[in-house]
């Protein structure tokens, strides 16, 4: 009688847990109506963009936190002042100084260059008028996709490959958005590239590079370097940190531990840095190779190669070490006329994410 007197209220109890475990998150409707809030007054169909970010989150299974929200309109309002396709300032210029650039490479004449932008294009208007009134990167990418796919010399020129390769109110990558297909909750109406510079398809593919990868971080403005400079740049540019203590070398703090394409015997500088300790290290450089080909993934943090460094690097730094922080990358693009870094990126974006957690 008194093991089922005790039984009793403890089987209730575990009952009561266990439905507590997992309450619903809020409405759509709910979760809409604070992304309306948050919007700014002055952007147009604030409801259409509150709509689309919450289908986004929704369909990604991202939580509606207050953080993750303002997290995403930080990036919206940083990157396109909530254009679905924002223009580019002197766009003719920088495109038709870019074409004249690659001519020059390939030693093509720029009579041949001009004679081939005189042509007809398929909307009636010859490359060249159209290129002179080019606003925004799709009308851009559209441009290149047509000359490309008509004129040979425009073939030669571009590789053939379309050399805008970011787009849409996040300026998300297209690579990065084309890997993502098969995810895609909406009908394609042309390409996956195509609908990165619509509204909808922009904010799906950039909602999934800054919120849709676990980190270790503390703090969000580590997670907009990231979106800057690439998933975990912050923590691999803390390694290198780790690194440059621990072997005495300088090394620049930029996130990649290896060189792109470098074979086993030609490693970059973090690569040749960390071997230089593989005898303390307990690993060869296979084993360093291997551990820093995780750096594109959480997993690293738990490597024995991150561990040890840490553990060697604090001991002769003689303190605790940060495990994240802002990568050291200069911005460079023809779109950039000023010198800006990654820490200005993310720190602009970290104030506007602050100022939309106070609503």
């Amino acid at each position: 009688m008194m093991l089922r007197r005790w039984l009793a209220p403890l089987a209730l109890a575990a009952l009561v847990a266990g439905c507590a475990t997992t309450p619903p998150g809020p409405s759509p409707e709910v979760v809409r109506r604070d992304l309306e809030r948050r919007i700014p007054a002055s952007v147009p169909d604030r409801a259409g963009w509150a709509t689309d970010i919450e289908v986004a989150l929704r369909t990604q299974e991202i939580a509606p936190t207050p953080e993750n929200v303002c997290a995403v309109l930080a990036v919206i309002e940083q990157e396109s002042g909530y254009k679905a396709d924002p223009p580019v300032a002197n766009l003719p210029a920088i495109a038709r100084g870019e074409l004249e650039r690659r001519a020059a490479a390939l030693r093509i004449p720029k009579f041949a260059l001009n004679a081939a932008l005189r042509l007809e294009s398929t909307d009636g208007r010859s490359y060249g008028e159209r290129l002179d009134r080019v606003r925004t990167e799709r009308e851009l990418s559209e441009l290149y996709e047509d000359l490309t796919g008509r004129v040979p010399l425009g073939r030669q020129l571009l590789d053939g490959r379309n050399p805008v390769q970011t787009g849409g109110p996040m300026q998300v990558s297209i690579p990065f958005a084309e890997a993502r297909a098969e995810t895609y909750p909406y009908a394609i109406e042309t390409s996956i590239r195509r609908e990165v510079f619509t509204r909808r398809g922009g904010l799906y593919f950039g909602i999934a590079h800054l919120l849709g990868y676990p980190t270790p971080y503390l703090r969000k403005v580590h997670r907009f370097a990231d979106f800057n400079a690439g998933w975990y740049a912050s923590r691999n540019a803390a390694f290198q940190q780790a690194v440059a203590y621990a072997t005495g070398r300088e090394l620049a703090l930029d996130g990649d531990l290896l060189a792109p394409g470098a074979p086993m015997g030609k490693p970059g500088e973090t690569e040749r840095a960390v071997r230089s300790l593989s005898a303390e290290l307990g690993l060869d450089d296979r084993g360093i190779r291997k551990q820093l080909e995780q750096g594109a993934n959480l997993g690293f943090n738990d490597t024995l190669l991150f561990r040890r460094m840490f553990e060697l690097a604090e001991r002769r730094a003689g303190r605790p070490l940060p495990r994240e922080i802002i990568p050291g990358i200069k911005l460079a693009s023809p779109k950039i006329t000023r010198d800006l870094d990654t820490a200005w990126f993310a720190t602009r974006v970290y104030d506007r994410y602050r100022r939309c957690l106070a609503k």
